[in-house]
């Protein structure tokens, strides 16, 4: 059985590389729509592209941690004892 602080630097590593994930996916997407941005047509798409990839990206952020989040707060449970 891991300890809970073993647990607690787990999770705050894989936090860490969620929210870098996170970061490098849109800046990447941004960087795409503005190299498109002279296009008309396709600078739109590029736009839209960038809102719905942002939604989804973020959307993944927040499950993702409040996985986490819940993860860390069985294994206190578990360490401590405590019963809630």
């Amino acid at each position: 059985m891991a300890s809970y602080s073993d647990v607690q630097r787990a999770v705050r590593v894989e936090k860490l590389r969620i929210w870098f994930a996170w970061i490098c996916g849109n800046a990447i997407l941004l960087m795409l729509a503005y190299g498109t941005r002279t296009v008309s047509v396709l600078s739109v798409i590029t736009q839209t592209l960038l809102v719905v990839g942002f939604l989804a990206l973020t959307t993944a952020l927040f499950r993702m941690t409040g996985a986490l989040n819940r993860k860390a707060l069985a294994a206190r449970r578990e360490v401590l004892g405590d019963d809630l």
